[in-house]
């Protein structure tokens, strides 16, 4: 019974409290009651702490939007992790289309040049599609999760105790609007002291000036602990902003890497292709030179300072070849798979013996290496002194 009596107690309570910070919210709203003001850097704290909520937020989600552009595959994940079950390994598109050429290769012919070439694009795509699997790897656990522990551990701590130093500044406005009221009663019963019962009513008003006075040291009490506390946890978005930084220089590195194997694996294609497409003869037999693609690139002068091997014929270069007339000595810079008799295969680095011919087209001349004679692209060449 006696604790059926204290919980009524307590809810009624309670319930004025409630109900006293609404009445105190609302008068503040339609200006009708004084508001306490937090301190200068208290409110640069609080609005610090909501712009880092705010922008980590939309970085969070853009960048697992980034990771994983199937919005279907970022929900799946989400169950899986609020479900606290890893989620099915599956199968991502580069991965995917890696197979595709490789199964297509295969059906085609590995002897034929076409067929190999689509084995050889599908293994570099297999390997690519790795190197995103361990990109979005690394990038979850040292980036999206520090962002996401802000979010849902330490932000709802702030968040939590801003809403109570909030109630708490109600309290203690709504304190200082009593103590306001009973003060201008008791002036106005002390005026009226003709009779007996105003003499009455001025000690009555007397009692609730002293407990509203009582009352309005201990909320102004407990507004300036919690304005101390919420402000102990503010002052730490400094050091969350200093953790954050290190994520993200983990997630450019993990980026870095990432984009360093993938041109390092279509580099290595490239050689491997022999600078493909190759030449093709149209009805009228003219053939157009082909274009190795390292030319057509535009590439960071950083890119191409790191790698090394890889030359571009100039323009210059390639002016000379056009107007070579005699023989002359060229230098292969790539590999190159003859399309049909008429032409040479060449192999990078390798040097030839190369000569105009009357009539040919001007992007192509007849290249010579001991006994085996044939035309060859000048893209593909460089001219030796």
């Amino acid at each position: 019974m006696n604790i059926m009596d204290f919980n009524v107690k307590k809810l009624a309570a309670d319930a004025g409290t409630f109900l006293s910070r609404a009445v105190q919210f609302t008068e503040e709203k339609l200006g009708q009651a004084e508001k306490t003001e937090l301190d200068a850097h208290l409110e640069n704290l609080l609005s610090k702490a909501e712009c880092t909520k705010i922008w980590t937020e939309k970085i969070m989600k853009q960048t697992e939007v980034l990771l994983q552009p199937n919005p279907n595959a970022r929900i799946e994940e989400f169950v899986y992790e609020k479900l606290d079950r890893k989620a099915p390994s599956r199968i991502n598109n580069p991965e995917l289309l890696g197979q595709y050429m490789i199964d297509a290769g295969t059906e085609f012919g590995p002897g034929t040049a076409y067929g190999n070439a689509l084995i050889k694009c599908g293994e570099t795509q297999k390997r690519i599609g790795t190197a995103d699997r361990e990109l979005i790897q690394t990038s979850a656990l040292n980036f999206l999760t520090p962002l996401r522990n802000f979010i849902e551990g330490d932000y709802k701590t702030i968040a939590k105790e801003r809403k109570l130093l909030q109630n708490k500044r109600l309290d203690l406005d709504a304190a200082k609007t009593r103590l306001k009221k009973a003060k201008a009663a008791e002036t106005r019963a002390s005026q009226l002291n003709s009779a007996r019962l105003e003499g009455d009513n001025n000690m009555i008003w007397a009692e609730e000036v002293t407990k509203s006075e009582q009352e309005l040291r201990i909320t102004q009490s407990e507004f300036d602990r919690q304005a101390e506390i919420t402000r102990l946890l503010l002052e730490g978005i400094s050091s969350t902003h200093a953790h954050h930084l290190r994520c993200l220089n983990d997630f450019v590195e993990a980026q870095m890497t990432y984009y360093a194997q993938c041109y390092q694996y279509m580099l290595d294609l490239q050689k491997q292709l022999g600078s493909f497409p190759s030449s093709y003869c149209n009805n009228n037999q003219t053939s157009v030179a082909p274009v190795p693609s390292a030319s057509s690139n535009v590439i960071g002068s950083s890119a191409l300072s790191s790698t090394s091997g890889l030359v571009i014929a100039s323009p210059t270069n390639l002016i000379e070849l056009k107007e070579c007339s005699g023989s002359r000595k060229a230098r292969v810079l790539y590999d190159y798979d003859a399309a049909n008799s008429s032409e040479l295969s060449l192999l990078a680095d390798e040097v030839i013996t190369v000569f105009s011919v009357v009539g040919m087209d001007s992007d192509w001349l007849m290249g010579e290496r001991g006994n085996q004679k044939g035309r060859v692209p000048i893209t593909y060449l460089e001219l030796l002194n």
